[in-house]
């Protein structure tokens, strides 16, 4: 059987990969330390479970629309008007399965071969990949540490060529959880649509912002920067609804349009029970995202509080999401934990692993070399003891 070029190169994704690793060694009878994934640990709130109960209940078991139920779109319009400011219609809106099919739809309808879409780097894995699928180039802009890893106008106006087709942007971002500056998202608007350029804004952190940070909606910036803005969002993140798989876009009519034809010949349409349970999310009560950030804070603080003690180790603060991105190519070269030794950041995460049994991320899969991703969406407990492990790890103390 010969598989097809684009699958032969595609590349897994270095975040499930990551966490199968860690559920290998835990299934030997290790306790693992895992903070891989970009899920949250806790339990879909009570209100959003009945929903989906009662949808089963009343027989809410059938196809919907290929691009969501009416009312749950109605409902992503009101709740960028209650949020942000924003209005759009339903025929805007296409609610996906999950914001990854999201992401997939925009690119898949818009991209192809001879296009080039624009990623700051530190980038969430699957960006290139799905760029790469249709046909397009994906051009990786290297951000820095110093900058807070925010792109800049200067560096976006550099990358754009006759054949830049759209810029993907995440703010809060996955992996390094910077949020950018409202003012630094304002210069990159201004070069957007300065040189007519669409962007895909990611937004599915944008309940999860700290002290010190904000949030402003891309689309918010002007009616001529909203009219090339493709929003992508959903319910996974801010209301601990990972399994459920519901995302969104909210684009131009036309866009939507495209989106919904190439959806129901993929997918038909999102689970019937899923869509309830987010309508319960978005027109419910809010209490339970403003708890949930509550506790993601704590942890912030504490984790922020260990990798300032630990030698070697350089960071920018993350102002959203739950990660925390950190360099530790100081201690490439040396003898750590039983004497293993890494040279970059992919042997560093698997020594961790098998020595420490500590799991993160390695920045290899996110365009940055020498940095760890490690999720906070884990108990205080499991942080307590994964830092204790990870400061022994590289004190090269055991065997």
């Amino acid at each position: 059987m010969k598989l097809s070029q684009t699958v032969q190169k595609l590349k897994p994704s270095e975040t499930i990969a990551a966490a199968a690793k860690a559920k290998e060694l835990r299934s030997t009878g290790i306790t693992v330390y895992d903070f891989t994934l970009g899920e949250p640990d806790f339990t879909t709130p009570p209100h959003i479970c009945a929903a989906a109960k009662a949808a089963i209940d009343a027989g809410h078991t059938h196809y919907t629309p290929a691009v969501g139920l009416p009312e749950l779109k109605k409902a992503v319009c009101t709740a960028a008007k209650r949020d942000y400011g924003l209005d759009y219609a339903p025929a805007n809106v296409t609610i996906s399965n999950g914001a990854k099919h999201a992401v997939h739809n925009v690119l898949a309808a818009l991209c192809g071969p001879g296009d080039e879409v624009i990623i700051p780097a530190p980038y969430w894995v699957s960006y290139s990949a799905l760029v790469e699928l249709t046909g397009a180039t994906p051009v990786i802009v290297d951000t820095t540490q110093e900058s807070g890893f925010c792109l800049s106008a200067e560096q976006l106006r550099n990358a754009i060529t006759p054949r830049s087709k759209l810029l993907m942007l995440n703010s809060p971002c996955n992996p390094t959880g910077a949020a950018y500056p409202v003012a630094t998202l304002r210069e990159l608007a201004d070069v957007a649509v300065e040189r007519d350029l669409l962007v895909l804004s990611d937004e599915i952190y944008d309940k999860l912002i700290y002290a010190g940070s904000e949030f402003r909606s891309f689309a918010a910036l002007g009616e001529a920067v909203k009219a090339r803005t493709i929003l992508v969002n959903g319910v996974s993140k801010a209301y601990a609804m990972t399994g459920w798989r519901i995302g969104w876009t909210i684009a131009d009519e036309r866009l939507s349009a495209a989106i919904a034809k190439l959806q129901s010949q993929e997918t038909s349409n999102p689970c019937s029970i899923s869509q309830h349970a987010a309508l319960a999310a978005l027109d419910g009560p809010q209490e339970c995202v403003a708890e949930m950030r509550a506790e993601f804070a704590k942890r912030r603080e504490f984790v922020l509080q260990q990798l300032r003690s630990l030698p070697g180790v350089s960071f920018a603060e993350p102002g959203g999401a739950f990660y925390a991105f950190f360099n530790v190519a100081s201690h490439f070269g040396r003898k750590l934990a039983k004497g293993c030794v890494a040279n970059d950041s992919t042997e560093f995460c698997a020594h961790l692993l098998q020595e420490a049994h500590v799991a993160t991320v390695s920045g290899d899969g996110f365009g940055a070399p020498g940095y760890v991703r490690l999720s906070f969406a884990a108990s205080m407990d499991a942080l307590q003891a994964g830092f204790a492990r990870l400061r022994e790890f590289l004190a090269g103390e055991g065997d």
